[in-house]
């Protein structure tokens, strides 16, 4: 008796233990995320919180269909008909290689996706690449759930590559900064210059309602773009 009670006591222990080690394992990567983030994204277009709904309820939106990612979304969808329905993105620091994009769609989990409406890589303007993110220590970046979860580790001057139409186009970052889901400026167009916005829900992993970090490149490099309208760098 005196055995199994304390067969019972050991296990009870155990449980507490992983219990612990689940909930820290969980919880770390999401408050180290938000000090880092104090530091590093300290420019925002608007503040986090709404004051006036501000709440810590679970978001029951279903972060996978790119639908949701915004409350409001006021792009004018244009056609892509004379253009490539997808191309890749390679990001080097991320172990990132040939991540399919496609141009419009929902589903973020079979691939990226560019957001209806914005420019097409190489032209004049922005274009925005959706992506999804979970818990940092369950990134795989051949799995298009969690290809995103380490965005926030690019830094100003990191090469980001896409290949598109047999071109190489090459960008480096040249902004990071994190939006609320009311911020739809994300998806405004340059007119000066060709751009590309990757985009993603942060803290990655976060049950609450999360907030959007843009991760903003410029164009450096065309090898060969002789399409009208394209930039040749």
């Amino acid at each position: 008796m005196i055995a199994y009670k304390k067969v019972i006591k050991i296990c009870s222990l155990v449980m507490l233990l992983s219990g612990i080690v689940i909930l820290a394992t969980t919880l770390y990567p999401i408050f180290s995320y938000e000090w880092e983030a104090e530091q590093k994204y300290p420019r925002l277009l608007s503040p986090l919180v709404d004051t006036e709904t501000a709440s810590f309820k679970f978001s029951t939106k279903d972060y996978t269909k790119l639908n949701n990612w915004f409350d409001e979304q006021k792009v004018k969808n244009t056609d892509t008909s004379d253009v490539a329905t997808f191309y890749t993105v390679s990001i080097p620091k991320l172990n990132i290689d040939n991540a399919i994009v496609k141009l419009g769609g929902e589903d973020l989990s079979n691939s990226l996706i560019q957001f209806p409406g914005t420019a097409v890589p190489g032209t004049i303007g922005n274009a925005v690449i959706f992506g999804h993110s979970v818990l940092p220590q369950y990134f795989d970046p051949k799995r298009y759930l969690t290809i995103f979860s380490t965005l926030n580790k690019l830094d100003i001057g990191d090469k980001i590559y896409i290949f598109y139409e047999g071109s190489t186009l090459q960008y480096e970052v040249a902004d990071m900064f994190e939006v609320s889901p009311k911020d739809i400026q994300v998806l405004e167009q340059s007119t000066a210059d060709s751009y590309i916005s990757l985009v993603t829900c942060t803290p990655p992993g976060h049950p609450l309602k999360p907030r959007r970090l843009i991760i903003r490149a410029k164009l450096k490099l065309n090898t060969g773009f002789n399409r009208e309208g394209m930039i040749n760098g």
